[in-house]
């Protein structure tokens, strides 16, 4: 291999080398568990129970617990006269979510008066704040997103100003699979309402019913059909549940 090429190839290894170093430098590996108290969050952080939520803001009133465990409070210390404005300045309104009586998203949304306004320069400010590298990807709305091990950071621009929000992965999940859950119960009772409700049609040649929820694949001759109430009743007379039905 010629001198030239040797060096031109290990080169080209050494800048692989370099941009995958630099990628692995740049994950965010932290978790929930490392993050520092920041400033920016006023005393707030993801897993704080209601009643120490109600001890740093006493006046936070929580709205319903939902069907799957959500709730959900917002706070507005630029005109609500209960709240000392001092130690929230620059602050319009700061909204939490709880699941299981547990914060799991913190959203607070500074005003125009905040010292940073430039969403990339307040993207690096609360990096620094919750030390976290600066590895944001673009976001809807123009803001910014960094994912890390069980949490995630999204920075954007909210009536003119900065706003960042942190939110617990595992809790989103869990909701999720808590509404899915829900579908599929409700899908499921929904079926068998339609089966109490509806009659159980027959074939007299086949001797066969099928459920309201499984049609036969052709229509039944008007000579061959019978109809009934409920399965029990069907089978009561001598008719089996036709095999597409299993």
């Amino acid at each position: 291999m010629p001198q030239p090429f040797r060096i031109y190839s290990l080169a080209i290894l050494l800048c692989f080398f370099v941009a995958a170093t630099l990628a692995v430098q740049a994950q965010c590996t932290q978790k929930i568990s490392d993050l520092p108290e920041a400033p920016e969050l006023f005393g707030f952080h993801l897993g704080m129970t209601k009643e120490q939520v109600k001890a740093l803001m006493p006046h936070t009133v929580f709205g319903r617990t939902d069907d799957f465990g959500v709730a959900k409070t917002t706070i507005n210390p630029s005109f609500d006269e209960r709240i000392d404005k001092s130690k929230f300045e620059g602050v319009r309104s700061i909204s939490l979510d709880l699941l299981d009586d547990h914060l799991t998203s913190i959203w607070i949304g500074f005003d125009e008066t905040f010292r940073v306004q430039p969403i990339d320069e307040f993207a690096k400010l609360i990096s620094q704040s919750l030390k976290v590298p600066e590895s944001w990807s673009s976001w809807k709305n123009k803001g910014l997103q960094i994912k890390c091990v069980d949490f995630q950071l999204i920075v954007t621009t909210i009536a003119r100003g900065p706003s960042v929000r942190i939110l617990n992965n595992a809790a989103e999940d869990t909701i999720a699979e808590r509404r899915q859950a829900k579908e599929e119960r409700d899908a499921a009772a929904e079926v068998a309402a339609t089966e109490e409700t509806s009659e159980i049609i027959a074939d007299k040649q086949q001797k066969v019913y099928y459920r309201p929820s499984c049609l036969p694949a052709r229509e039944i001759p008007e000579a061959n059909k019978a109809q009934f109430k409920t399965v029990e009743e069907a089978e009561k007379a001598g008719f089996k549940l036709a095999k597409t039905c299993h």
